[in-house]
């Protein structure tokens, strides 16, 4: 049983890339399917769909890949808060990943979305990880 399901989906989406995998499976937490809608939205991935099987449920997702030596869009993924080490931040000092270039996703009072979204409605939250 995995105690941290961000840690562990993450941690397999990074494995995924570096060998080239198209597709990928995850559990299907409820902040697992968050972060894969905002990976979708933001274009870190092509799809992902929702699975059950009896009382388990999981996400596959499809990696995205450019060009035809199929280099990863995700080229670093990184878990900022841990359990055993929470991470927050307010909504002046939210993060900037690498110039506005990547994302952080941030799990706020209204819900998980990336720190643009965050800044422009001028909450804070607990800082989950940065993609670029």
């Amino acid at each position: 049983m995995v105690t941290d399901a961000i840690s562990d989906m993450l941690t397999r989406i990074r494995n995924a890339t570096q060998v080239k995998h198209q597709i990928v499976q995850i559990s299907g937490t409820k902040m697992c399917l968050a972060i894969a809608l905002i990976l979708k939205d933001e274009g870190f991935i092509d799809d992902f769909e929702l699975y059950n099987e009896g009382t388990f449920k999981y996400l596959l997702i499809s990696l995205k890949y450019k060009g035809k030596s199929r280099k990863p869009v995700i080229s670093k993924i990184e878990r900022i808060s841990k359990p055993g080490l929470r991470v927050y931040a307010d909504s002046k000092n939210l993060p900037k990943v690498l110039g506005n270039l990547g994302i952080a996703i941030i799990s706020t009072s209204q819900g998980v979305m990336t720190n643009l979204k965050a800044k422009q409605l001028g909450i804070g939250g607990e800082v989950l990880c940065y993609i670029w």
